[in-house]
């Protein structure tokens, strides 16, 4: 384990990249980037990391503003329920805390959206503790280094990614050590066409030894993603600069806590599924008699096919969950990229 951890720290002093949060210590800065780089690209991260940290530059600005201005921040970067617990996370840490991210595990683990994996890149980098991380990168790096050739996701194999983890960070410098994990996960050893003759542990590697290498990790089984026909209403309000429309906010929506379109699940291309999806979010409006178009959106288990309906004239009363909103203000409000895209469809921008 010894040799394993002094080659990778020393390949990464030389090779890692050059990333805006590894520029901090700040656990608060860390932990912003560790949520928004779940399930997300370094690339599509680091202008949105800059933007939010300028926006909320500590715990205490991103607990004082309110959720349409965090996820409005959030905007195109997807799975916004991230956003919403980095909000209620800090409050609780601003609340519990004065400001101040715990240095405890546990204390670190019981705020909200915080899970082992969070806890302990922050625990690592800014704390310098000797805590492990498994993420997908370093899921790949430990399951080829180690030949854990059980399928990704089953309870047996995260244990043993868990524990090889364990097994690696105590030592010096385990926030720089799990980093050069992630890193080799991202730059060298890729799912497909790994860098094996570039890898500092190779000569480590039970997978690279016994040409292994590109059947492990062992993927989990994955479904096709569920179809969802829905339909969805554009209303609108005035004409030109004075045109305004209308958004609605549920909790239960597929985007819950996103300002949306009025929109309703469908078994047809149907204008009445129009007229219910106004009903439900209590707006009239002049209903035309013919769809838009269609808009197809792919998200991670689901295949969304949206029928799109345009509306004017539409009122109704202003509530906490249903406003009115011109078009320079929908860029201070948490819409999704699905809500753009219909938006662009229907109105031609």
């Amino acid at each position: 384990m010894t040799a394993i951890r002094q080659k990778l720290l020393g390949w990464y002093d030389d090779a890692a990249r050059d990333l805006p949060w590894r520029q901090t210590r700040d656990p608060y800065a860390i932990w912003v980037s560790e949520v928004m780089l779940q399930q997300t690209r370094v690339e599509t991260v680091i202008p949105y990391y800059r933007r939010f940290l300028e926006s909320f530059p500590t715990p205490s600005a991103l607990a004082a503003a309110d959720e349409d201005a965090v996820l409005s921040h959030w905007s195109g970067l997807g799975y916004y329920r991230r956003a919403r617990l980095l909000h209620a996370g800090v409050r609780e840490v601003v609340a519990q805390y004065g400001g101040a991210v715990p240095r405890d595990a546990d204390a670190r683990r019981a705020l909200p959206g915080v899970g082992r994996y969070t806890a302990g890149a922050i625990g690592s980098i800014a704390f310098d503790k000797e805590e492990p991380i498994v993420d997908g990168n370093v899921t790949r790096v430990l399951a080829r280094v180690f030949r854990i050739d059980t399928p990704v996701g089953t309870s047996a194999t995260s244990k043993r990614l868990w524990n090889e983890a364990a097994r690696l960070v105590p030592g010096a410098r385990p926030g720089a050590f799990n980093q050069a994990l992630m890193e080799l996960g991202a730059t060298v050893c890729t799912p497909k066409q790994p860098r094996c003759h570039a890898c500092p542990v190779s000569a480590d590697c039970k997978a690279y030894a016994s040409g292994e290498v590109d059947s492990l990790p062992v993927p989990r089984a994955r479904k096709s993603p569920t179809e969802m026909k829905l339909a969805a209403v554009v209303a609108t309000r005035g004409r030109g600069s004075d045109r305004q429309l209308w958004l609605v906010r549920s909790e239960q929506s597929l985007f819950g806590g996103l300002w949306g379109l009025p929109m309703i699940e469908r078994e047809a291309s149907d204008r009445s599924n129009a007229r219910e999806a106004l009903r439900e979010a209590g707006i009239s409006a002049r209903l035309d008699a013919e769809p838009k178009g269609r808009v197809e959106h792919v998200l991670t288990h689901r295949r969304l096919r949206v029928d799109l309906f345009r509306a004017t004239a539409a009122k109704g009363e202003e509530s906490k969950n249903r406003r009115r909103f011109t078009t320079a203000e929908l860029a201070s409000v948490g819409i999704s990229r699905l809500t753009k895209k219909i938006l662009a469809a229907a109105l031609g921008g």
